[in-house]
C-alpha cells in the first residue's frame, strides 16, 4: 500500500543516509567515530554536564562516560567539577578538540556544498526553510 508521503519519506531517508555517510567518512579520516564527532560538535559552543550531554546525544550514562573517556584520553575534552555542585561534572572541549572540530567542520561543509552544487540557490533557500520548519516543529531532536 502506498501513501502520499512515500516520496517524501524516501527522499528524507536517503538524504539522511547521505549526510550521515559523509559524516562517518570524515570522522573516520580523523580517527573518530560518528558519536565522537557529534560530541565535539556539541561541545564547540557549550559546556554541558555529563547528564545534559547524554540527553543531547541520546546516550545512556555508561555510553556517554565511555565516549567522554576516549575523547579525554586523546586530549580533546576535559571534565571539571561544577562550581555550584561538586557532584556534577561538566565537559568542555580543549584547544586541540576545538581545532579538530573546526577543521573537520570546514571540510564537512565543503563536502555538503559539493553534494548540493547542482541545486539552484532558490531550491537551497527552500530546503533550508523547510528543514527549519521540520526541526522547529519537533525540538526533541535537541535532546
Amino acid at each position: 500500500m502506498t501513501s502520499p508521503n512515500d516520496d517524501l519519506v524516501d527522499a528524507l531517508v536517503q538524504l539522511s543516509f547521505l549526510v550521515q555517510g559523509t559524516l562517518a567518512e570524515l570522522a573516520a579520516e580523523h580517527g573518530m567515530s560518528v558519536a565522537q564527532a557529534r560530541l565535539l560538535g556539541v561541545l564547540r559552543d557549550r559546556e554541558p554536564t555529563m547528564n545534559e550531554l547524554g540527553r543531547h546525544l541520546g546516550l545512556d550514562k555508561s555510553s556517554i562516560s565511555g565516549l567522554v573517556d576516549r575523547a579525554e584520553r586523546r586530549g580533546l575534552v576535559v571534565r571539571t567539577a561544577s562550581a555550584t555542585d561538586r557532584r556534577v561534572v561538566q565537559v568542555s572541549i580543549t584547544p586541540a578538540g576545538l581545532e579538530l572540530v573546526t577543521t573537520a567542520g570546514t571540510v564537512f561543509a565543503e563536502r555538503l556544498g559539493a553534494l548540493t552544487a547542482d541545486v539552484s540557490a532558490a531550491d537551497r533557500r527552500a530546503l533550508v526553510r523547510a528543514t527549519r520548519r521540520i526541526l522547529d516543529a519537533d525540538p526533541s531532536w535537541l535532546g
